[in-house]
């Protein structure tokens, strides 16, 4: 029920409002005050009602704080004394999904094992309904997203360095937001509190995405580039629907892959000694970044889920995903775009971000895919291959072995009949031949997986 990152899918197939009610059933039965809040997506409205009931009518109290970033309902739970939050939302899909994210006080995303209690007990219909005269009170807070932004601009005043200015660290910066039609307009505001100034793309939140798909890929980010480039700024910041992402363009309007994020991260905030987390698919080119300044990379399965439990570790100063989810510990464990949008200007301001850029390499990696209906048994024959071929081999999430040049990564999809193979070297003649090494050890597994 569960992917990487909540519950998503096709509204009226996988996400229904029975749906909706179910979630908040399970949820209102383990818990007694909820914070509930839903991004811009047609559909919200709808699927909010329904889950607001399933919790009410299990007797949780709820706090609607209506429609705001996910990162701005993780914020909420703490605030408004509640026991989770749960957040209606596709997050980077297409306008016809959507679907629920579920959060503990803490700001991290509910644990794989709490996820899994949920979808217990909606398999099994297991709710606790209250009585007649024991229903949940429903309340409204208006104040959700200038909480978000204080803490936001608090945290950056914190961060600044030295030689910036104390009340407006970046008023000599400019920056281009694109908030693509999403709930992300509070990182337009917390920039602007810190002295920014400011302009934007998509700022009106739609969720039929008009002005981009919400996914903030290079290609859907070519309007904020070439628009960072025209007006000469320092700086362009890109979100996902729901603002739990950050992707970034440089001053010289060059799309940023996450990888170069997250080194940069790392650099910025670990110290000689600390970790970073960072799932098993990240770019070789992070750990050779990092070890130059005595950090090292540690590795989690794919999804922010796991890097935020890894990052509740004391050494570990910083998580993120190359896809844009950026985890600071130390301020909240919740993926949130608009702090690390507000971190990331904070670098620019003292060095233009192509500058820090020019010294972290770039290395060829490659990805194939080879189809199959039995990807338990073919991923089973992937492990027993490969520890028998490899030495340094770790069976995290999927199986990714090291070698002397480089590293792959072999995975079943979540929600394809695939195997999926990514191969990373220093060099393109080593990343061919680690890819058609590991595309060969699939397809030898997949004779083991049918002759069993």
């Amino acid at each position: 029920m569960f992917g990487t990152s909540g519950i998503r899918g096709r509204v009226g197939e996988t996400v229904t409002a029975a749906t909706a009610l179910d979630v908040g059933r399970a949820v209102g039965t383990e818990t007694s005050r909820v914070v509930v809040g839903r991004d811009a997506r047609t559909t919200g409205e709808t699927l909010r009602d329904a889950l607001i009931a399933g919790l009410r009518e299990t007797g949780a109290d709820v706090v609607d704080v209506g429609r705001v970033a996910t990162p701005t309902v993780a914020r909420a739970i703490a605030a408004r004394s509640a026991d989770a939050g749960v957040v209606v939302t596709a997050s980077h899909n297409p306008a016809p999904d959507n679907g629920f994210k579920l959060w503990t006080p803490s700001g991290q995303a509910y644990p794989p094992a709490r996820q899994e209690a949920v979808a217990d007990r909606i398999r099994d219909e297991r709710y606790d309904f209250a009585p007649w005269d024991g229903q949940g009170s429903l309340e409204r807070w208006s104040g959700a997203t200038d909480h978000h932004r204080s803490m936001v601009v608090d945290a950056g005043k914190r961060a600044a360095t030295d030689d910036l200015s104390e009340s407006d660290p970046l008023d000599a910066c400019s920056i281009v937001v694109d908030v693509g039609n999403g709930t992300g307009g509070v990182t337009v505001d917390a920039l602007r509190d810190l002295g920014a100034h400011v302009e934007t793309l998509g700022a009106r939140p739609d969720g039929r995405f008009p002005a981009r798909p919400s996914e903030p890929t290079p290609e859907n980010c070519e309007t904020l580039a070439a628009t960072v480039e025209a007006v000469d700024a320092d700086l362009g910041i890109a979100h996902d629907g729901d603002a739990d992402r950050m992707v970034a363009v440089t001053d010289g309007g060059a799309f940023v892959p996450g990888d170069q994020l997250l080194a940069l991260f790392g650099r910025a905030v670990a110290s000689a000694g600390d970790r970073v987390a960072a799932p098993v698919n990240t770019s070789l080119a992070v750990a050779d970044a990092l070890e130059t300044h005595g950090v090292d990379l540690v590795y989690t399965p794919v999804g922010d889920v796991h890097v935020a439990d890894r990052a509740t570790e004391p050494d570990v100063a910083v998580g993120g995903e190359p896809s844009g989810a950026w985890i600071f510990p130390t301020e909240t464990l919740c993926p949130d775009g608009p702090l690390a949008a507000v971190r990331l200007a904070l670098l620019a301001a003292t060095t233009p971000l192509s500058a820090r850029l020019a010294d972290l390499e770039r290395y060829p990696i490659r990805r194939s895919t080879v189809e199959t209906n039995r990807k338990a048994e073919t991923m089973t024959a992937v492990r027993s291959l490969v520890t028998d071929a490899f030495t340094d081999v770790s069976t995290l999430d999927g199986v990714r072995a090291e070698t002397d040049d480089g590293w792959f990564l072999l995975r079943a999809s979540g929600t394809q009949p695939l195997i999926r193979i990514t191969a990373e070297a220093r060099d393109e003649t080593a990343a061919d031949r680690l890819l058609e090494r590991a595309t060969g050890l699939v397809e030898q597994a997949l004779l083991t997986a049918d002759d069993g």
